[in-house]
């Protein structure tokens, strides 16, 4: 597997646990991180300066999703594997 997929895994993985730290902390809503996650998957589907293929959006996006998903079980208080969350974002997509 090329380094650079490595590495983001581990920058997903870190940032969905630093917000779920800061949801924990009451800095922010897990709604409003939520609606920060949201307002970045709209900006890139809404992006008509570059013309993106479809694969190329969904790669943009895929770090959102996974995000997304990752706090959606936080708050549920349960956890996943960021291979679990690739899972699920193959089948929501």
């Amino acid at each position: 597997m090329n380094t650079a997929n490595l590495q983001l895994k581990g920058l997903i993985m870190a940032m969905a646990s630093i917000c779920d730290a800061i949801a924990e902390k009451e800095l922010l809503t897990r709604g409003e991180i939520g609606a920060a996650l949201s307002k970045a998957q709209k900006a890139i589907e809404e992006d008509d300066d570059h013309e993106l293929s479809g694969a190329n959006r969904a790669a943009i996006l895929f770090p959102i999703r996974v995000l997304q998903l990752a706090g959606e079980a936080g708050r549920k208080g349960e956890g996943a594997t960021f291979s679990d969350y690739a899972k699920l974002v193959g089948k929501l997509t």
